[in-house]
């Protein structure tokens, strides 16, 4: 367990770009599909004919999420290591879109179960990365000398910090009992022999005379995909221009996640256009980030001046503190418009719908020319 200790504070890197390039796999001892797995496991990739190459590739995004989740797991019950925490939740999502893509509802039961415990690790950690961002965004402040209310920004950093440990020792106990080590184990197994069995046996949703592997069913499975995923996200865009409030945007912000990583496995496959539109996302995820660092902010500052202790104790520390949370209310705004900005850009927006317009139309032209 990690120590409740406060921990050498380290700059939390911002999210790298995903090696997207996957070749499809080959039939040949060289393959893909089988990049990483056993000997049992590439004859069994190279022995299924029937497979698309799209299914394998997608199953071999998921694995390498899936051993990207269990390699961070040590870095990240050391406890200190933002960088780790983030990465490690990213690998989750990531990992779930994949699933989601290859086992489309109603998912076999052992995919629901495993699905379910990646979550829990990821919510697990959700406050601590809260915390690892408002920390790095303080202790950004404070190295520059002349900054405004140190005294201030140096009790919410101390204060942040404590509520970290405090926090870390709860997510590390809920990681550990989730055993990730197990979750690997079952999920690479069935990735690797009871998908395809599933898949086969016409148990896939309501597709019973059609097998999920072949290569025209399931690109019909992505334009479905994307269909639904972008439809949630144009429609969350819809009601927060309309009416701009923090449940809106938090949506949007949920929503072109998910469309980021389906849009990460299109470009895995080859689809063109798909790198503009990951341009186009993350510029949105961007100021959306910003946003949702400073919404939390601002709760995490209020509930601290609000403790009737603290005021009693350091009132004009607590008047400086509710100075910084009105500036950080006039950025929360800035970021507010550049987001709306983004979405009322009537190019971009439209050059994505028809990206995913035409995909929805016609899955496997899009793939086949890939």
């Amino acid at each position: 367990m990690a120590s409740s200790q406060n921990p050498a504070r380290k700059t939390v890197p911002e999210e790298p770009r995903p090696e997207l390039r996957v070749v499809p796999p080959a039939h040949s001892d060289g393959d893909a599909a089988g990049e990483g797995l056993g000997p049992k496991a590439k004859t069994h990739v190279r022995k299924s004919s029937a497979l698309s190459k799209e299914w394998v590739c997608a199953r071999g995004l998921a694995i390498k999420q899936l051993n990207r989740c269990v390699s961070l797991e040590p870095k990240v019950l050391q406890g200190d290591n933002p960088g780790a925490i983030h990465d490690l939740r990213v690998a989750t999502r990531r990992l779930q879109q994949a699933l989601d893509l290859m086992f489309p509802s109603p998912r076999p039961g052992e995919i629901r179960k495993l699905r379910k415990r990646l979550k829990r690790c990821r919510s697990a950690l959700s406050e601590v990365r809260n915390y690892d961002v408002l920390l790095d965004r303080v202790e950004s402040s404070l190295a520059h000398k002349r900054t405004a209310r140190r005294q201030a920004r140096s009790a919410i950093r101390d204060y942040l910090a404590a509520r970290r440990a405090a926090r870390l020792e709860k997510a590390l106990h809920k990681l550990t009992t989730a055993n990730l080590s197990e979750v690997y184990a079952r999920m690479k197994e069935f990735l690797l022999r009871g998908g395809e069995a599933w898949a086969a046996s016409g148990n896939a949703g309501s597709h019973t005379e059609e097998k999920n592997l072949t290569e025209g069913h399931f690109h019909a499975l992505i334009g479905e995909s994307l269909k639904g995923v972008w439809g949630t996200l144009d429609e969350q865009i819809a009601r927060s221009r309309h009416k701009p409030q923090a449940a809106a945007l938090h949506r949007v912000r949920i929503a072109a996640k998910r469309l980021r990583y389906l849009v990460e496995i299109l470009h895995a496959f080859g689809v063109s256009g798909a790198p503009e539109v990951l341009i186009w996302l993350r510029n949105l995820q961007k100021h959306l980030g910003h946003w949702h660092d400073l919404v939390v902010f601002e709760e995490m500052t209020v509930e601290m001046v609000a403790d009737p202790r603290f005021l009693r104790d350091h009132l004009e520390l607590a008047m400086d503190i509710e100075r910084l949370i009105l500036k950080n209310r006039r950025l929360m705004m800035k970021f507010e418009g550049k987001y709306l900005e983004a979405v009322s850009d009537q190019a971009d927006l439209l050059r994505a719908k028809e990206w995913a317009r035409r995909i929805i139309a016609s899955p496997t032209a899009a793939l086949t020319r890939a």
